[in-house]
């Protein structure tokens, strides 16, 4: 069987959006609840193709924004990090109709190193934008990204 593209990938609703039940006494009191939503790669890819030039947006207020449109409490975290990854790698395949994957940054506006091209491209077309990256310890950031923020 041949390995799927990331655009099949993309568009591979599975049965999602789905909201699961958590009972973990641990998860609740951590996350804030217990309906964790696990939403389509489909559901990131539309909030990310919403934000403009010279603005950003973090994962984790993308994730908050689906889980609110979806009446969950939080967000499946391990998901909406592969689903990001997916959205910005079938963008790069596709080289037409671009998802700006590169204005969502993870958390505390942190760059992402999985994005096509690593930490480098990722870098690279934000400071194209007009953006100042800076380094702190092994990471990097976009500076002052809250002055930044797309706001849905």
């Amino acid at each position: 069987m041949a390995k799927k593209s990331f655009n099949e990938k993309l568009n591979d609703n599975k049965d999602m959006p789905k909201i699961v039940e958590i009972t973990d006494p641990k998860a609740i009191s951590r996350y804030g609840g217990t309906k964790m939503l696990i939403a389509p790669p489909l559901a990131y890819d539309s909030v990310m193709k919403k934000v403009p030039k010279g603005k950003v947006i973090t994962s984790d207020y993308i994730r908050s924004c689906l889980a609110e449109q979806n009446g969950a409490d939080y967000t499946c975290q391990l998901t909406a990090g592969i689903f990001i990854n997916t959205v910005a790698r079938a963008s790069d395949e596709r080289k037409s109709d671009i998802t700006p994957y590169w204005r969502t940054l993870k958390k505390d506006g942190e760059l992402n190193e999985k994005y096509p091209g690593g930490i480098d491209g990722h870098r690279s077309l934000l400071e194209m934008e007009g953006h100042t990256i800076e380094q702190k310890g092994k990471k990097y950031f976009v500076k002052n990204y809250k002055d930044h923020l797309f706001v849905l």
